[in-house]
């Protein structure tokens, strides 16, 4: 699909026939797929400025190209040669979610922002003081606890996709360990989630995650994937709508349940956002391992009634085991005289979404 084309979908994805989705859009939603158009322009332009805002702070982290360091909180330091015969394990405490428990669903309510630090247009999340915005998510999450425990979540642009094909050829620029360890301290002070969000460019989604193993080891960082920036041979970011396949998103949930059993983790959470039918492809072939939450979110620009629209299309097509997520936009939403949806509005939803979040 064309540039123009993809940002039309993407005010009302999961169409039920593409082509004719897009002439509806352009009839009535003009306005929309302008902005469409400009907000998916604007990501890169503010991915990549938000990526050299980040080196220039701190610079490109070696250390985890090459597996060297360690996350903050690991609990893998070896005993001492000569130390008791006692097994720390014997009294060791298995890791628990950040507000207790061992399993995301259905205990748990998802309720965070995503952004990246100097890159305004990605979220907001990259913008002010980051535990004045945790403490935001966490008021704004207490509206949708509907009897669960509301578990906030940071969903940090860990790998952001470029119009720039870079020194490696792979059109994706890493964040720094040391914005995502800013980033786990502040989830751990509050007690809240951290999602690596990846956006591969042309780099594999699966090296990208593996990449970032040493995070994935602590019980409250999973991740999150946008297929639509994951791009084939000759494609460029922003030019057109990447995709993945279901059985490469099982080939990442399995990564995830073995670093669940090698660490005996809490249930890990892995999402995946989805603008538009064509970027997850035999969706079917899906399968969802023991110890992963895996959650489709559906990340589309619309009216409320649009919204609506693009969530019975993603019920209607659900795989087995999957949990449901749903994307807000503060100010695409508004835009062509619509509003963001509230809070009641988005519980109305059948089935009700597990994670919510807000752009």
């Amino acid at each position: 699909m064309i540039f123009a084309s993809a940002a039309a979908a993407h005010g009302t994805p999961f169409g039920g026939g593409q082509e004719g989705q897009v002439r509806e859009n352009r009839d009535n939603a003009g306005t929309r797929a302008e902005a469409g158009r400009v907000r998916r322009r604007a990501l890169i332009t503010a991915g990549a400025a938000g990526a050299a805002a980040l080196a220039t702070g701190c610079g490109t982290s070696d250390a985890r190209d090459t597996g060297a360091g360690s996350a903050p909180g690991s609990s893998s330091t070896p005993a001492a040669p000569g130390s008791p015969s006692t097994s720390p394990q014997a009294t060791r405490r298995r890791p628990e979610l950040p507000r207790g428990g061992r399993e995301i669903f259905p205990e748990h309510r998802l309720v965070g922002y995503c952004g990246l630090p100097g890159a305004a247009a990605l979220g907001r999340l990259g913008t002010g003081d980051l535990d004045d915005r945790v403490a935001e998510i966490e008021r704004r999450a207490r509206a949708y606890a509907d009897g669960r425990t509301v578990l906030p979540v940071l969903e940090l642009l860990a790998v952001v996709a470029n119009s720039d094909a870079g020194p490696d050829g792979l059109y994706r620029s890493r964040t720094p360990d040391a914005t995502i360890r800013t980033f786990h301290e502040a989830a751990r002070d509050h007690k809240a989630l951290l999602l690596l969000n990846i956006q591969p460019g042309r780099a594999s989604p699966l090296d990208e995650v593996k990449a970032l193993r040493e995070w994935l080891a602590e019980p409250d960082v999973g991740i999150a994937l946008d297929p639509e920036w994951e791009m084939g041979p000759g494609q460029v970011p922003g030019d057109t709508y990447g995709h993945t396949s279901g059985a490469e998103l099982t080939r990442t949930a399995a990564y995830l349940a073995s670093l669940v059993e090698e660490h005996d983790l809490p249930e890990k959470v892995f999402v995946y956002h989805q603008v538009a039918e064509s970027v997850v492809q035999e969706e079917r072939r899906l399968k969802v391992p023991d110890g992963v939450a895996v959650v489709k979110s559906a990340d589309g620009i619309g009216s409320p009634h649009l919204k609506r629209e693009t969530w019975h299309r993603l019920a209607d097509t659900l795989p087995p085991r999957l949990h449901t997520g749903f994307k807000l936009f503060f100010e695409e939403d508004a835009e062509g005289g619509g509003r963001l949806m509230t809070p009641d509005e988005v519980l109305a939803l059948t089935p009700r979404p597990g994670y919510v979040m807000y752009e």
